[in-house]
């Protein structure tokens, strides 16, 4: 990503690492094993609330994983993402969120001001399986653009110009989708992409501490 610094990216998250992480308080407001067939086609690797900067073709499965999500996958929407984004954009409670799991996905929606913030963790079998999807999601993303050097704090990465950021850790494809926002926010006009890297990195961070 261009406008990473990797010392700074380094640093940051040095000093995410030495917080605390938690996963979400909230239940899992969609049942486990609720189909996504009718929303997502099966030709298709998009997983729940992908942004627009995917395309609807292609074919990859990641594969299925047990009922319910992960705990890492539950720290999307737990207080480190809520606090990242109440510094960034000042504001003065935690954002209003809704989950859901299907699919082996676990979605977590941040109703903000300017719109919907979307981070999803696609759950696969195993790590092989998460890289084929991986490798499929960016070779269908449009104007997608590896994010590489420290920047990509070592895994497979890539963003997409309207606001996207993917990575691919162990068995999880992190994705954080700020396509809904406007192209900077917050009292010191962040970019979306920014955010979305910022909010990955703060996600990364958690789950290198707790694999």
């Amino acid at each position: 990503m261009k406008q990473h610094k990797p010392l700074l990216a380094s640093l940051a998250l040095s000093a995410l690492l030495l917080s605390g992480c938690a996963t979400a308080a909230g239940s899992v407001t969609a049942a486990p094993g609720v189909s996504m067939a009718a929303a997502v086609p099966a030709t298709s690797p998009e997983v729940s609330h992908h942004g627009a900067g995917h395309h609807s073709q292609g074919s990859a499965s990641p594969g299925t994983t047990a009922n319910g999500p992960s705990a890492a996958a539950l720290m999307v929407c737990g207080d480190q993402p809520k606090e990242r984004l109440r510094s960034i954009l000042d504001l003065d409670w935690d954002p209003h969120t809704i989950d859901s799991w299907a699919d082996s996905t676990f979605t977590c929606t941040y109703h903000l001001a300017e719109g919907a913030l979307v981070i999803s963790v696609q759950e696969a079998t195993d790590q092989a399986s998460a890289r084929k999807y991986f490798d499929a999601m960016q070779a269908l993303a449009k104007d997608a653009a590896p994010i590489g050097g420290l920047a990509n704090l070592g895994f497979p990465a890539y963003e997409t110009p309207d606001g996207s950021a993917v990575f691919q850790k162990d068995s999880f494809i992190l994705h954080v989708d700020a396509s809904n926002l406007p192209p900077t926010l917050g009292p010191d006009n962040i970019t979306r992409n920014a955010l979305a890297y910022q909010l990955s990195t703060t996600i990364l961070a958690c789950w290198i501490k707790h694999p």
